[in-house]
């Protein structure tokens, strides 16, 4: 097993509804573990900061942007691993075994498959098929996991880009290394999809994907995003 330390860094942006819950789960997968650490890159305006303050984590003020708060968190961070997760993601209980595995084999970066926390039909559909090796199949929901150096030699996130910062961060990746996709599953919120509808939402993420794969400049892509999702 791979005894390298591990850097949980996640992102917050007015996350007062689900942040102590997640923590609460998060630490207790990991009160076991050693060399894990969790950092926090914040950047609310509402009683997220107070929470936080809570809880036995690291917690940075940052301007708000996930690239942005990413990097911000990164830069903190001890771990010989970087483990990016989203606040309503919650990872298997064996994430830090899978990580730690995954990078005693030689990958050194990647993602979990990932599954939601509503039983529809076709909500089970959108996550089997995060299995599979496409890059229309790939998120930031199903978490990023990457060894510092490379993170480092390719530059980090693009804080630059307020949207697919996820997809052009694995592009870069696979320039270097190839990108895994580990078998066990996070298990991520429903939530945009219950706020905006489950065929709607999907379609208008496809849409964003085919913006980006034609390359449309960031503030169409920002202006059409904000236009037609709800909640964010």
């Amino acid at each position: 097993m791979d005894p390298r330390s591990i850097s949980i860094i996640i992102p917050t942006y007015n996350e007062e509804a689900i942040i102590a819950q997640s923590l609460k789960t998060l630490l207790s997968i990991t009160e076991q573990s050693e060399k894990v650490e969790i950092i926090i890159s914040d950047a609310s305006n509402d009683e997220t900061p107070m929470i936080l303050s809570d809880f036995q984590v690291t917690v940075c003020r940052s301007e708000k942007g996930r690239a942005i708060q990413m990097n911000t968190g990164a830069r903190l961070a001890q771990g010989d691993i970087l483990y990016f997760l989203h606040a309503d993601t919650l990872p298997p209980e064996t994430f830090i075994d899978n990580i730690r595995s995954a990078s005693a084999d030689g990958k050194k970066a990647g993602c979990f498959r990932m599954d939601f926390n509503d039983s529809n039909p076709v909500m089970s559909l959108y996550g089997w098929f995060t299995q599979f090796p496409l890059m229309v199949c790939r998120g930031g929901d199903q978490s990023l996991f990457i060894d510092k150096s490379l993170f480092h030699d390719i530059g980090g996130f693009d804080e630059t880009m307020m949207v697919m910062e996820d997809i052009n961060i694995i592009t870069r990746i696979e320039q270097h290394e190839r990108f895994h996709i580990l078998e066990n599953q996070v298990t991520t919120s429903a939530r945009r999809y219950h706020q905006n509808g489950i065929i709607r939402l999907q379609l208008i993420f496809g849409t964003i994907h085919l913006m980006y794969a034609l390359g449309c400049d960031q503030e169409t892509i920002i202006r059409y995003y904000r236009d037609n999702i709800i909640g964010e």
